[in-house]
């Protein structure tokens, strides 16, 4: 019984030693979520451009010339 009480400890004592490092460096993680919404973004606006692009296109196919 001891013997689990002192895995507990252990456990307890490393995860409070990770809490204070991460709470030590504020802006850890960021970086990560920063470039997951960059990409999202990206893709969001090269998609955009691509269906504004198709609907120039062809609007300007079907306009005729008069000649």
């Amino acid at each position: 019984m001891f013997f689990e009480l002192e895995v507990i400890r252990a456990v307890v004592q490393v995860l409070r030693g990770r809490l204070g490092e991460a709470r030590a460096v504020p802006d850890a993680g960021y970086s990560t979520e920063a470039v997951v919404i960059t990409a999202l973004l990206v893709a969001m606006a090269i998609a955009a451009v691509a269906i504004i692009a198709t609907k120039v296109l062809a609007k300007a196919n079907s306009i005729t010339t008069g000649n």
